[in-house]
């Protein structure tokens, strides 16, 4: 896995810390995805999400973070592969989530720049967003607007689906 441009060499000590440091984010499993090419843009997650989460708890939830050639400077993509219900998930599974924003103006004047992309954003600060986005939705721009109509509208249909999602991703359906 030799460091061929620098974003490739940051890529490779913030994996390696992950995989290494106790202080990590506990639950959470990275490595490289399996494409047999030991791509350090490539990165499987695994979120295995604790109890504590009001909605998604006990779920284990395998995702996909893709850098671009340009990180740190762009942002990565984050793809669910495992299925997963939440207002701010597009339904074939990218998080929409606003530190994944390129930084620049939003041509909607939704977020503030300081909302979007930093380089001094990490795979770490990433997957802590993205666990904190799944006990507190956005509502107010869904990705998933069937998602966000039973969250404002009807909890107990969205705990239901929500908790098959997290059944699935335990084989249990």
């Amino acid at each position: 896995m030799a460091a061929t441009s620098p974003a490739a060499g940051l890529l490779s000590r913030q994996l390696k810390q992950m995989q290494t440091d106790e202080d990590s984010i506990p639950g959470i499993s990275c490595g490289l995805a399996d494409s047999g090419d030991s791509n350090i843009f490539e990165w499987e997650v695994m979120l295995m999400i604790s109890d504590e989460c009001k909605f998604y708890g006990g779920g284990f939830f395998r995702a996909r973070l893709s850098f671009p050639p340009e990180y740190p400077h762009l942002p990565p993509k984050m793809k669910f592969e495992t299925p997963i219900f939440h207002p701010n998930i597009y339904p074939n599974g990218e998080v929409c989530i606003s530190i994944l924003h390129p930084p620049e103006d939003d041509k909607y004047g939704y977020e503030s720049a300081s909302e979007r992309w930093s380089p001094v954003q990490t795979p770490e600060t990433i997957l802590l967003s993205v666990i904190s986005m799944l006990s507190s939705p956005n509502d107010e721009s869904p990705a998933n607007v069937e998602a966000a109509g039973l969250w404002r509208n009807d909890v107990k249909e969205f705990k239901r689906r929500v908790r098959r999602c997290v059944r699935e991703s335990l084989g249990e359906d």
